[in-house]
């Protein structure tokens, strides 16, 4: 697989790349990683810590939430060598902090885990999992057949192609993965008669809407609904239908185009490239029947994530409503269980694929690799975090936001929430990096609304899916346009229309969540 992993959606640059780096002096200007940006807003909140007041909720006993109008100003107590002592544990607490009884988190108190370590894990197994999966060739060749069976079906290839990459997008998450896939989809597209922004487009469109209309994924879903204090089963319904509705929009929209290419080449708004008569040629690579391995492979894929959705949804309180008990074949799991699933399948597959013991250990070892960036991203937000919440500015913030709150409709709130984390999500590309960073202060905005704190994670997601299909602080986009030789500025003029349209709509699904 041609994809290093960075964390989903982290910035970075691809070999290829160049498109939308600005050139001073001969020096490339690259927008800051997710770790740094990280990092500063780590020192600016450390900081800030100094001038904002401190202060404190009520909390309700039986849900550990605030309780609206009982904010109380207080007295933090601590010595600037306490502060600076908080700064220098910040990603020691992010990872292991345990919270007492009184509130205050640290590495060697006594009481409840805090910090991020069992998302970390599961990160780190997911990542396994997949790393593991495509290593078995199992999934390339998968869509290499499709490719191949639909080859005289233009429009339906593109569509199948577009829903593959929507699932992969909408479960896992997929992001860097998608950078493996252009040399066959490329060549492939060619061959049809279209053009290399069709190509991009497939892909980046397909998975991108997937990951904005996010149903499971682990990086976005589970990482903000963790940080929110709920389950990642929690505004499943409307996620699923946001899904339904805007896939179906985005392969119109990338058809409506690719039909004009067919019809009339001299359409295309990235023209002909030197080498896209040699690739027509190679185009549509042969590829037999899958072998049994490869097809149960896929199965096992299929079902382990399948299974994952079925573990987490709570069917009962999605049926009966919120405070009805579990049904006894419920198995309500969380990350700790998910993370053991996809360390077990890693090795099913694994085994299934016929990789052997060194083969299996050595993708173990770079899956887990490749995914220790998305953790430590989730570690350092959660770092910041700890930082508030024990300096007691954390509330104040709330107590700040909570007067606007009461003001506004509960559609108005979830409008706002979208809109709060448009820039938020430019700033920290990194989906895991957003959600760790924004939910633990957005989402009890929600308790004061009377909104449902899911509506608040559906708000994040889809801001984070949309800016992340044009930020050029991204190396998905970046880097996937530069293996398509497609500039970034006809790319970003093609696909705006299609942004606005999924960003009016995000917001009326918000919206109606809200108030549902």
């Amino acid at each position: 697989m041609a994809a290093t992993h960075k964390g989903k959606g982290e910035s970075g640059t691809s070999d290829g790349g160049g498109q939308g780096d600005g050139e001073t002096g001969g020096k490339t200007l690259r927008f800051p990683s997710a770790f740094t940006v990280l990092f500063a807003v780590t020192v600016a909140v450390w900081l800030l810590a100094f001038v904002i007041p401190t202060g404190s909720y009520q909390t309700n006993q039986d849900t550990g939430r605030p309780i609206p109008g009982s904010y109380e100003r207080t007295e933090a107590g601590l010595s600037f060598l306490d502060r600076l002592m908080q700064l220098f544990l910040a990603p020691v607490n992010g990872l292991y902090g345990i919270l007492n009884s009184d509130g205050f988190i640290g590495p060697n108190e006594t009481g409840e885990l805090y910090g991020a370590a069992g998302v970390f894990f599961f990160v780190v197994a997911i990542g396994i999992f997949i790393t593991m999966s495509m290593s078995t060739g199992a999934i390339d060749n998968g869509v290499a057949r499709i490719a191949q069976r639909m080859s005289t079906r233009g429009s339906l290839l593109i569509a199948v192609l577009m829903v593959l990459f929507s699932i992969g997008g909408t479960a896992e998450g997929m992001a860097e993965e998608t950078l493996g896939f252009y040399a066959l989809v490329v060549p492939l597209i060619l061959a049809l008669g279209y053009d290399r922004l069709v190509a991009a487009s497939i892909i980046l469109v397909g998975a991108g809407i997937g990951v904005l209309a996010s149903t499971v994924n682990p990086f976005a879903t589970g990482v903000a609904s963790d940080a929110a204090d709920i389950s990642i089963g929690d505004g499943i319904v409307l996620r699923f239908i946001m899904y339904i509705v805007l896939v179906p929009i985005g392969i119109w929209y990338v058809l409506r185009y690719a039909r004009k290419v067919k019809a009339d080449p001299a359409a295309s708004r990235v023209g002909v490239a030197d080498e896209d008569e040699e690739l027509r040629s190679q185009g549509l690579r042969e590829v037999g029947a899958l072998p049994t391995r490869e097809k149960i492979v896929l199965t096992v894929v299929g079902l382990t994530f399948v299974f994952m959705i079925f573990s987490i949804v709570p069917w009962a309180q999605i049926i009966n409503g919120p405070n009805a008990e579990s049904y006894g074949w419920q198995l309500d799991w969380y990350f700790p269980e998910l993370a053991a699933l996809f360390i077990v399948m890693s090795i099913v597959v694994g085994l299934i694929g016929g990789m052997g013991e060194k083969g299996m250990t050595d993708t173990l070892v770079r899956g887990a690799g490749d995914f220790i960036g998305v953790g430590l991203i989730i570690v350092l937000a959660r770092g910041v975090t700890v930082i508030m919440n024990n300096s007691e500015i954390t509330d104040t913030i709330l107590h700040s936001m909570e007067n606007i709150v009461n003001n506004t409709s509960s559609g108005v709130f979830g409008a706002l929430m979208l809109l709060i984390n448009l820039p938020l999500a430019f700033l920290v590309p990194s989906s895991s990096g957003h959600a760790a960073l924004a939910m633990p202060i957005l989402a009890p905005l929600a308790d004061f609304a009377n909104v449902d704190r899911a509506v608040v994670v559906t708000a994040y997601q889809s801001a984070s899916g949309l800016i992340n299909l044009i930020t050029p602080t991204s190396a998905v986009v970046m880097g996937g346009l530069a293996l398509a030789k497609v500039r970034y500025d006809h790319y970003l003029r093609f696909v705006l229309p299609l942004v606005g349209i999924l960003l009016v709509l995000s917001l009326a699904f918000v919206v109606i969540g809200s108030v549902w």
